[in-house]
Formats: structure tokens, C-alpha cells, sequence
């Protein structure tokens, strides 16, 4: 088999890999929905997760962290010397080059060599003024002359390289042929920008620009907008680098300048290039400046290299930020990530940005009636999920039992079995079954030794008794206390986890879930998972159970079970005419309304338990006797506990006293 000859293999580079693996939301989801049980909005919890980061997934503080780090570095580590110490150190070699010439030439003139020990003496202790004023003299050392051209060379690699990145060493050891070619591509260049500044330039324009100076430009625009675009920023840094020195450091280089190549024209075409890339992108930074503190000197291109390496941490920093309501992980330049903190960085961050695309193109986030977005139904079932396996495993622990993953049956198994029949959903008692074929083999002269074949007549199936179904009220407290206790998101993941169990593993039955605060209401499991915490005053038992008994009314065939939850006494209780009267210490008229609707709740033969949160002696000793009044439990879990201690009070309730296994919570 032979390739096509235009095929071309390599690393995927056309963004996230699609052949790999899809990200796991589990974390980020337990995340998200912890936060909206708190009390954030679905977005500014995925945010929240997205700042944070999981458990072995870095974040954006993280990242941004190492953003800051790094821009504290790059300025910690360098200062602005640089060309300047190159441009001293090549002027003492002359200066010490000329001397030793002078002292050792005996057939030089004294007049003529006093003159020019004196011109060396008196030279002007700035370097640029120092080697402006040696443009004209004339060497004796070869080794000297040699030395300060290389300075008036360095100041033309630099003032290029300020420009154009890596110009400096493009051009070490450049012919005059060289520099020439360099001046005519500044020329064309400065043509061109200047034709698009009046917007009479050509796509040919720059096509034939690029075909003749292309080399220079290793960005490789495909327009005159790229083109301006990356010089501006290189112009822009190299403005702030100028502005970041001292008032002395950039007299000197303005000075030294104007021996860069020996040419004054250099330095006209490039403040020419500058006038017209500043009106082309007013937009940059051409004003700003930065504060280097390091040991290490840096010439003009590698410091216009750091003061653009600076602005791009800037931009990250904000991309990183995600302040605006419009913001996504989209915006962050993964590229330029990688560049400054390295591949590992942008990885964190394309993982970030495929977890937040995936919340939304899941499913899992919805958008409301109102625009904002709230949590689907597919994410609570999956949360439900969750919550009910650590209920689970909280009881398994308590009741010695292991988790299972088996399908429970419709019932309690009775022991006995029978043949199976069609339409038949009930467990196959393998045991049974498998004797059948046994016997049959055999009796038809057949070794089982060999081997068995099963036939349906050998099917038997286990017996299970029918089960009662319930009508489920859930009761819980939504007074401020709950929620400056700790208790506010445990009874949020306590009701999350009895939905989810209730509406996949025992669907004939009906759950209502009430909340109690100053006012009771029914609430849909999303309307509950996303309730914010009121400071509103008031527990009011009274009208809750007063809703309770309204549900189990609706269902007269089905077995009432109660369940409350509550961390205070009833300081209210609903007057006739609806209004809510609030009394603390509790009102003999509120404490004698709510006892009232609980002896109907209990002639109606409910099935009730109490959950008692926290250790009040006064909400105990009330807690009992309403128990007491029904017949009912009291149960007092700690609030990481609630969950399991609810799921499982539903079950005894729910199979009347019996024993229950693995199989009647498993899922």
C-alpha cells in the first residue's frame, strides 16, 4: 500500500484531541451542586469550581498564581543595563587598546601623541557622550578601532532587534551588504504601512513584500492586519522598555543611537515605522512601564522581549480572571499559556475548558424561563445517584452488611419458589434451577457430568411478598438556624438522596417534600436543591404538617410515613385567616395547634420519625413527647450523618418493621 503523496502525519494540533477519552464530571458536578445547595447559582458555582480546581486538576487561581509568580520573576531576575554595560565594557578595551598603542609607537610625533593621551584622558565619564565624541578620532590600535565599531554595530543589532526579534543575532558579523539589504526592507516596510495607513495598499502590496523580506518576519503574517499587528506589540514593549529606565539610562541610549551602524538613517526609518505603527493600533500600550529590581542586564531586544512576555502574562492574568458574566475558558489563549508557564499549564487549562463545555453541552446546566441557569433533571438524577450510594455505604457500615450491586426484588422473599411463568420479573432461584436440569439430564439418560442444557420448564423463580406502597412526606426545617448551624446543605443532600431512591427504586410510592420556615410550602426537588437561606424568623411546624395531612389525604390507599427534620422547637404556627403568627419562647397557642395537627397526622396511621439536630434540651424534650403521641421514632444523627439516618428510617418504615437487605437500597 502506498501513501498518498500529499498525506503528511503528525501531532494533532486543530485543538482538543477528538479520539481522546471524554472528561470525567463526576467531581466537578459533586462540586457544582454543593455549591448550589449553599446557595450559589449553578453558573457562579461552576465558576467557583473552575477557580478552585479538583482534586488532581490545577485552577485558574492556580494558574493565575503561577502568572503572577512568573512576572515576579522576570522582574526580580533582570534590570535594564544591559546594552549599556556591553557598550562601557567594548569602550574601556578601546580606550585601554589605544593607550597601550600610544605608550609602545616610538616613531609616533610627543606633540602628536600628547594630543591624543589628552583626548583619552578627558574623555567625558558618560559612555554615550564618551563615544559620540570619539566618532572622529583616528586609531592607532587596529585592536581599538576594531572594538569601537563593534559598539557602533552592537547599538544598530540592538535598535533592530528592539523591532524585529532576534535581529541581534541575525545580524552579528553583518557586510555592509548586509546592512544594506536591512535599510531597503525598512524602507519597503515603512512603504507599505504607510499605503495602508491611507488605505490605498494592494494584497499584491504585501505579497511582494513578503517574497522579498519574508525572512525577517518568523511570526509569518498572512495579511498587512498580522503584519501590523505583531510589530505594534514588538514597537509598543519596546516604548515601554524605553519609558522603564531611568531619565539617565534612556539619555544615554537616545545619545548612543545615533552611532548605531554609523547611520543616522536607521534611526529616522525606525522613528518613522514607529509614527505609523502608532496610529495604526492607538490601542496598545505605548505609554506604560515596569520596575526591574534584578542582577542580570538585559540589551534592548531582550528586554523589549521580556516587556512583551510582561503584557502577555497581563492579558493570561485576565483571560484567567473570568470576570465578566460573558466570560469562558474559550478565551484563554492556550497558546500563549503554554509559551509562559509551559505545556503542563495549558493541559490544566484545556481540561478546565472541556469540563465547562461539557456542564453545558451535557445537560447538566440548563438555562430557565428567566435566563439564568439552574441544574437538569439529568444532573440531579445523577447526583441523586451519588448522595444515595454515600447514604448507602453509611448504612451498610452501620447494619454490617456490605453494598451490593444486585437488582432488589419486588418484595420480601418468602423462601419459597416457583416454576417461572411469562411476564415473569421476580429473581430466578438459581439453586432450584439448576437441580431441575440436573434431574431432568438424567432422566432422560444423560451424563451431567458432560455437561447440562437448561430448558424453561427447569425455571424457577423466588416468591417475594408484595410490599405496601407509601405516601412519603419529608418535613424540613428551613429557619436561619439551619443554615448558621452547618445544617443547611446536609438536609438539601438528605432530600436529594430520598428523591433519588424514592423515584428509581420505588416507583409505585409517592414523595412530598414541605419545607417549614415561618411559612410551610411544597417543593419540587430542583425548587429545594437551590433554595437560598432566608434570615426570616420562625418555625412552623404547624402549617407543615397541616400540608402533610392535605398529601396523605390525596393517597387514602397508601401507607402515610412521615418524616421530619427540625433543629428548633415551634416558635409559629398559621392563624385562620392564613397569616403566620411568630412567638419565641414558643406560644402555648403555637405549641397546642401543632400537637393538634400531629394527633390527626397520627389518626390517619402515619408512620413517623423525628430527626433532632443539635442538642437543644428544650427542642428534646418537645421532640419526645410529640414522638411519644404518635407512636413514633426519634432519631438524633449528626448532620453528616442525616441522610443515611433518613434513607434508612424509610425503609423500616417503608417494609413495616422487617428486616431489609443490600437489595432494597441497592441501584
Amino acid at each position: 500500500m502506498s501513501l498518498h503523496p500529499r498525506s503528511r502525519y503528525g501531532r494533532y494540533r486543530g485543538g482538543p484531541d477528538p479520539l481522546a477519552p471524554p472528561v470525567d464530571l463526576t467531581e466537578a458536578l459533586d462540586a457544582v451542586a454543593e455549591d448550589v445547595m449553599a446557595g450559589y447559582s449553578p453558573r457562579r458555582a461552576l465558576q467557583e469550581y473552575l477557580r478552585r480546581g479538583g482534586l488532581d486538576q490545577e485552577g485558574l487561581d492556580e494558574l493565575a498564581g503561577r502568572i503572577q509568580q512568573r512576572r515576579q520573576d522576570l522582574l526580580g531576575k533582570h534590570n535594564l543595563n544591559g546594552t549599556l554595560n556591553e557598550v562601557k565594557k567594548l569602550l574601556d578595551t578601546a580606550v585601554l587598546e589605544e593607550r597601550k598603542q600610544l605608550a609602545r609607537d616610538a616613531m609616533m610625533d610627543n606633540t602628536d601623541r600628547a594630543f591624543r593621551e589628552m583626548q583619552i584622558q578627558n574623555l567625558p565619564q558618560s559612555t554615550a557622550a564618551a563615544v559620540n565624541e570619539l566618532a572622529s578620532y583616528d586609531w592607532q590600535s587596529s585592536t581599538a578601532r576594531e572594538a569601537y565599531e563593534k559598539i557602533k554595530d552592537l547599538l544598530g543589532r540592538e535598535v533592530l532587534d528592539q523591532r524585529f526579534a532576534g535581529m541581534k543575532q541575525a545580524l552579528e558579523g553583518a557586510t555592509d551588504q548586509d546592512r544594506a539589504a536591512i535599510s531597503a526592507m525598512l524602507a519597503d516596510l515603512n512603504e507599505l504601512l504607510d499605503k495602508h495607513r491611507r488605505q490605498v495598499d494592494t494584497a499584491a502590496d504585501f505579497a511582494e513584500f513578503m517574497a522579498k523580506h519574508g525572512e525577517h518576519f518568523p511570526e509569518n503574517p498572512r495579511n498587512v492586519e498580522e503584519l501590523v499587528d505583531a510589530l505594534a506589540k514588538r514597537a509598543a514593549a519596546a516604548q515601554r522598555l524605553m519609558q522603564s529606565m531611568t531619565p539617565e539610562q534612556r539619555q544615554e541610549l537616545m545619545q548612543l543611537s545615533a552611532q548605531a551602524f554609523g547611520s543616522q538613517d536607521l534611526m529616522a526609518q525606525l522613528g518613522q515605522l514607529d509614527e505609523t505603527l502608532q496610529a495604526l493600533r492607538p490601542g496598545e500600550d505605548w505609554n506604560g512601564s515596569e520596575r526591574f529590581e534584578g542582577q542580570e542586564g538585559m540589551g534592548l531586544g531582550d528586554g523589549t522581549g521580556v516587556l512583551q512576555d510582561l503584557a502577555e502574562l497581563d492579558q493570561l492574568a485576565d483571560q484567567l480572571g473570568q470576570d465578566f458574566d460573558s466570560s469562558h475558558m474559550d478565551d484563554v489563549d492556550l497558546d500563549a499559556l503554554a509559551r509562559q508557564l509551559g505545556e503542563d499549564a495549558a493541559v490544566s487549562a484545556r481540561t478546565l475548558a472541556a469540563i465547562e463545555k461539557a456542564m453545558h453541552d451535557g445537560g447538566y446546566l440548563t438555562r430557565g424561563a428567566d435566563g439564568d441557569f439552574r441544574l437538569s433533571p439529568q444532573a440531579m438524577r445523577r447526583l441523586g445517584r451519588s448522595l444515595l450510594r454515600d447514604a448507602a455505604k453509611q448504612l451498610s457500615g452501620r447494619q454490617g452488611r456490605r453494598e451490593t450491586r444486585e437488582a432488589g426484588a419486588a418484595g420480601d422473599q418468602t423462601g419459597s419458589s416457583r416454576p417461572w411463568e411469562f411476564g415473569d420479573n421476580a429473581p430466578w432461584d438459581v439453586t432450584r434451577t439448576i437441580t431441575n436440569a440436573i434431574r431432568r439430564t438424567i432422566a432422560d439418560g444423560g451424563d451431567p457430568g458432560r455437561g447440562v442444557r437448561l430448558a424453561v420448564d427447569d425455571i424457577e423463580v423466588t416468591e417475594t411478598e408484595e410490599r405496601t406502597q407509601a405516601a412519603v412526606v419529608l418535613l424540613v426545617d428551613v429557619s436561619f438556624s439551619m443554615a448558621a448551624e452547618g445544617r443547611w446543605v446536609p438536609m438539601k443532600r438528605t432530600a436529594l438522596a430520598l428523591h433519588h431512591l424514592v423515584s428509581t427504586r420505588f416507583r409505585g410510592d409517592k414523595l412530598q417534600l414541605i419545607t417549614f420556615g415561618r411559612y410551610a410550602q411544597t417543593m419540587d426537588i430542583g425548587g429545594l436543591t437551590s433554595l437560598p437561606a432566608f434570615r426570616e424568623q420562625g418555625t412552623n411546624l404547624h402549617h407543615g404538617l397541616l400540608l402533610a395531612s392535605r398529601f396523605f389525604r390525596k393517597h387514602p390507599a397508601m401507607q402515610p410515613v412521615l418524616l421530619v427534620v427540625t433543629d428548633g422547637e415551634p416558635t409559629a404556627h398559621l392563624l385562620p385567616d392564613g397569616e403566620s403568627m411568630f412567638s419565641w419562647p414558643p406560644h402555648p397557642s403555637t405549641i397546642r395547634a401543632t400537637v393538634d395537627e400531629l394527633d390527626r397526622v397520627g389518626r390517619a396511621g402515619a408512620q413517623a420519625t423525628f430527626f433532632r439536630l443539635g442538642d437543644d434540651p428544650g427542642l428534646e424534650r418537645f421532640i419526645q413527647r410529640m414522638a411519644r403521641r404518635v407512636d413514633g421514632r426519634v432519631v438524633a444523627p449528626e448532620a453528616g450523618e442525616l441522610g443515611a439516618a433518613v434513607v434508612g428510617e424509610y425503609l423500616r418504615a417503608h417494609f413495616r418493621g422487617r428486616a431489609y437487605g443490600d437489595s432494597d437500597w441497592a441501584f
